[in-house]
């Protein structure tokens, strides 16, 4: 089983030993790297982690081409300056019994400071939804959750969602496979 590395003509670099990069000190994240700050190490890194999170720092290494030590300073870095936010796992549902995805399009009375307020604190509580994403367009937010079936989705509804501050409108649809959730 081959190991993948990616090159990176335009970074100077000290080669240590087994031919591995060992990159200069702590990367410093600021404007004057690529997109955000982040230069091409940058990037492998956290792509490297977004696909395997449970990585060691010596097969973060071996991935993007640099040392385990180079690549620790680099992740540490990362994690300091909040480009990664966290580590987790990701959870099978259907294992938990939740089998159904749904879509909540909400529509609020106002888009008031106070109202829209309101309602992402009321969201940010709740156990049952696992997304919420402020919306342009038609609604004006995208609820996304997890049930068991309809009628948890129908106690889900009348107990909490019906319940949320400012809302007059929810508009439901549900998935009926999952195709992709997420890449990695």
């Amino acid at each position: 089983m081959g190991t993948k590395r990616v090159q990176f003509a335009d970074i100077s670099q000290e080669t240590g030993a087994a031919g591995r990069v060992d990159a200069p000190s702590t990367p410093e994240i600021s404007s004057a790297g690529g997109k955000n700050g982040l230069d091409e190490l940058d990037t492998a890194i956290l792509r490297c982690l977004e696909s395997h999170g449970r990585a060691t720092n010596y097969e973060v290494g071996e991935q993007v081409g640099l040392s385990a030590s180079a690549a620790s300073r680099r992740i540490q870095a990362l994690e300091a300056s909040g480009a990664i936010r966290g580590y987790r796992a990701q959870i099978d549902d259907r294992l938990l019994g939740k089998q159904m995805t749904v879509y909540i399009r909400v529509t609020l009375e106002r888009q008031s400071a106070t109202v829209l307020g309101a309602f992402e604190a009321a969201v940010r509580r709740s156990k049952s939804i696992t997304h919420c994403h402020l919306m342009a367009g038609q609604y004006d937010y995208m609820l996304v959750l997890r049930v068991a079936d309809i009628d948890d989705y129908g106690r889900l509804h009348q107990n909490e969602l019906s319940r949320l501050p400012g809302v007059i409108r929810l508009e439901t649809s549900f998935a009926l496979r999952d195709v992709l959730e997420g890449k990695g």
